[in-house]
C-alpha cells in the first residue's frame, strides 16, 4: 500500500483473486443445489437425533448396525400406528368441525349494533350513523379459512417441491441410515466438507451443539405429549366437542415458545363460546390458562430446562426465518442451526475475553 502523493492504493494478489472466485462459485453452487443441501442437512439431523439411542443400546452389547435397524423399524411402526389409530379420529373431528363451522360462526356475535341504541343516537349526526360498518365474524372466519386453505396448499406444495417426491424422501432415509450406521458418521462427513485447518473445531462445535439439539428435541416431544394429553382430558371433561383435534393443535403449537399456547387456546375458546356463550367460553379460557401456568412453572422447568442457551426469542426468530427461507424443511432445521450458532457465539465471546485478558485490556 502506498500513500506518497496522498492517494491510497491496495495490492491484490492473484491468490486473493482466486480465493474470491472460489468462494463466490461455492455460494452459487450451494444456491443452485439448495434442495439437495436441505436434504443432506435433514439426513444429518436425523442421524444425530437417533445417536443417543444407538449409544444406549451399545451399552448392552447390541451391534451398531442392529441398533440402527431396530430404531428405524421402531420409528416406522410408531408412525404407522399413529396414522392407523389416530388419523381416522383426527380426520373425523376435522370433517365434523368443518360441517358445523357455519353454525358456530352464526352463534357467536362479537358486536351487533342496534339502530335505535343510545350509542347509535349519540354517534349519529344528521340522521346518518357515524359508526363503522358492523364487524362480521362470519366474514372474518371465511377470509381466514380461505387464507388457511391457501396456506395448506402452499405447505404441501413446498413439501412436494423440496422433497422432489418419493425419490428425495428415500434419499433422506438412505443418507441418514448410512450416517447413523457409520461410527462417528456425521463427524466423518464434516471432515470431508470442512477445510483441514477448521476440522477439529467444527467437529467439536457440532458435538456440543448435537447434545443441545438432542435435549431440545426430546424436551419438545415430551412437552407436546404432556400438553396434548392434558388438553384432551380437560376438554373432554368440560364436554367440548372436537377435543382430540383441539388437543392435537395444542400439542403442535408447543413448538412455538410463549405464543404457541395462546394461539392453541383460540379455537377451543371460540367453540366453547358458540356452545355455551360467555360462561362456557370463560370456563375453557380458564382451563387453558391453568394449563399454561402448569407448563410455565412445572413442566417446562423440569422437561425443557436442559436446553439452557437456546432462548425462546431465538427459537421464535429461527422458526420464522427457517419457514421463510425453506418452508417445512426450514422449520425442521431452524432450531438445530440456531443451537450451532449459539455455541459458536459462545466460543467467539470466550475467545474475545481471552484475547482481552492477554492484552491487559479491561473486560466489560
Amino acid at each position: 500500500m502506498s500513500n506518497e502523493s496522498g492517494q491510497i492504493s491496495f495490492n491484490i494478489t492473484s491468490g486473493a483473486v482466486v480465493k474470491a472466485i472460489i468462494v463466490t462459485s461455492l455460494f452459487f453452487l450451494l444456491y443452485f443445489l439448495r434442495d439437495l443441501v436441505l436434504v443432506v442437512l435433514v439426513a444429518v439431523l436425523i442421524a444425530s437425533a437417533i445417536e443417543p439411542s444407538i449409544r444406549w443400546l451399545k451399552k448392552y452389547g447390541v451391534a451398531r448396525v442392529l441398533s440402527v435397524v431396530a430404531i428405524y423399524i421402531l420409528i416406522g411402526l410408531i408412525l404407522a400406528g399413529l396414522f392407523y389409530f389416530l388419523l381416522p379420529t383426527f380426520l373425523s373431528d376435522l370433517s365434523s368441525l368443518l360441517d358445523v363451522l357455519p353454525k358456530y360462526i352464526d352463534s357467536v356475535s362479537l358486536w351487533k349494533p342496534a339502530g335505535d341504541s343510545a350509542l347509535t343516537n349519540i354517534l349519529s349526526s344528521g340522521g346518518e350513523i357515524a359508526l363503522a360498518p358492523p364487524f362480521s365474524l362470519k366474514e372474518l372466519v371465511t377470509n381466514f379459512s380461505s387464507a388457511l386453505t391457501g396456506t395448506a396448499e402452499g405447505f404441501f406444495q413446498t413439501i412436494s417441491t423440496i422433497f422432489g417426491g418419493i425419490l428425495s424422501f428415500a434419499l433422506i432415509i438412505i443418507l441418514s441410515f448410512y450416517l447413523a450406521v457409520q461410527e462417528d458418521g456425521v463427524a466423518k462427513f464434516l471432515k470431508i466438507v470442512v477445510p483441514l485447518r477448521y476440522e477439529n473445531y467444527i467437529i467439536n462445535l457440532w458435538r456440543r451443539a448435537q447434545t443441545k439439539i438432542g435435549y431440545w428435541m426430546q424436551g419438545q416431544l415430551l412437552l407436546g405429549l404432556i400438553i396434548g394429553i392434558l388438553a384432551y382430558l380437560g376438554l373432554t371433561i368440560l364436554d367440548i366437542p372436537h377435543a382430540f383435534l383441539l388437543a392435537f393443535l395444542a400439542a403442535m403449537f408447543e413448538i412455538i415458545p410463549v405464543f404457541g399456547p395462546i394461539l392453541s387456546a383460540i379455537p377451543g375458546i371460540l367453540v366453547a363460546l358458540s356452545l355455551g356463550g360467555i360462561p362456557k367460553g370463560l370456563l375453557v379460557a380458564g382451563f387453558y390458562l391453568i394449563i399454561q401456568q402448569f407448563e410455565n412453572h412445572l413442566i417446562y422447568p423440569l422437561v425443557v430446562r436442559k436446553i439452557v442457551g437456546i432462548s425462546p426469542i431465538l427459537v421464535i426468530l429461527a422458526l420464522i426465518i427457517g419457514a421463510k427461507l425453506a418452508g417445512f424443511l426450514g422449520i425442521l432445521l431452524s432450531v438445530p442451526l440456531a443451537a450451532v450458532l449459539v455455541e459458536y457465539l459462545d466460543d467467539f465471546q470466550k475467545d474475545k475475553i481471552a484475547r482481552l485478558a492477554k492484552s491487559n485490556l479491561p473486560i466489560e
